[in-house]
């Protein structure tokens, strides 16, 4: 563990000259969320102005977090998945999408992808896989899809089912038609049963609208809202399992849901490609 903590020390460090500290970012601010310590004085400042104007968004954080564990309990217990590419992984937290992934199936392989050099060095010090399975990281944009198939295509056999991972980071793509080719792109360039998991939060409150206002007058990158009814377009030509897109703690619910109202404001779903 002393070990590993060093090298995560020294693999921030090594990316600490391209990390801007001066203007928040929405990985860390959501790791100060999630009670996480990768975050600086800037996220932290953001974070408590957040939620000053919208108490529910540590609610939120957490509903959000428990859906991405059942989403993939399920998806590698009850449905065989051995394979996860996990784009916009964000900050490592408590069971991360290999974690619950190889103690259903040790021999799961998942390839993570983000373009934030904090994450990226966070990622290859502290996500290693079981010596079953496999874990890779790809640096590189959601707005890439064909890198992202390409490179992920060095770990995953995309002769098999893989389970596609949108995690709370379509909101960063400003406008919904590209954010719906995207999907499109990387969803066409997976095998038949394979899956797509998605979550992002919805403008169904007033109070989360004017937060999401002020955070994007901060100068971070802009995260847009948006309609459930949107969400679920990225879904289109795939099998929604139920109970459809819901909000995420209604997803599923398990005793990880225990004392999580049944309305938050982030939506998810899970569908099959046929």
């Amino acid at each position: 563990m002393a070990d590993q903590a060093e090298n995560s020390e020294q693999s921030e460090q090594e990316a600490l000259p391209k990390i801007d500290t001066s203007v928040p970012q929405s990985a860390r601010i959501w790791n100060y969320w999630l009670g996480g310590k990768d975050n600086y004085e800037v996220d932290r400042v953001a974070g408590d102005a957040f939620r000053e104007i919208f108490p529910g968004i540590e609610t939120g954080a957490r509903a959000a977090r428990y859906f991405l564990a059942r989403a993939v309990r399920h998806l590698a217990g009850e449905e065989g998945v051995r394979q996860f590419l996990d784009i916009g992984t964000g900050l490592p937290n408590v069971d991360n999408t290999h974690q619950i992934a190889q103690r259903v199936a040790p021999e799961s392989r998942i390839v993570y992808v983000d373009n934030d050099p904090l994450v990226l060095a966070h990622a290859r010090a502290l996500l290693t896989s079981t010596p079953e399975g496999v874990t890779n990281y790809v640096d590189a944009d959601l707005r890439d899809p064909a890198t992202i198939l390409r490179e992920a295509g060095k770990t995953l056999d995309f002769d098999k089912p893989v389970a596609l991972m949108l995690m709370g980071i379509l909101g960063h793509i400003e406008d919904h038609d590209e954010a719906c080719a995207i999907v499109r792109e990387l969803v066409a360039g997976l095998p038949s049963g394979s899956f797509l998991v998605q979550y992002d939060s919805t403008a169904t409150s007033e109070a989360y609208v004017q937060a999401i206002q002020q955070y994007n007058e901060g100068g971070s990158i802009p995260y847009i809202l948006r309609s459930p009814e949107q969400l679920a377009r990225y879904f289109d030509g795939l099998e929604l399992l139920e109970p459809g897109v819901a909000s995420c703690s209604r997803w599923r619910p398990d005793t990880e849901a225990w004392g999580l109202p049944a309305e938050v404001h982030q939506y998810g779903g899970v569908a099959r490609k046929s």
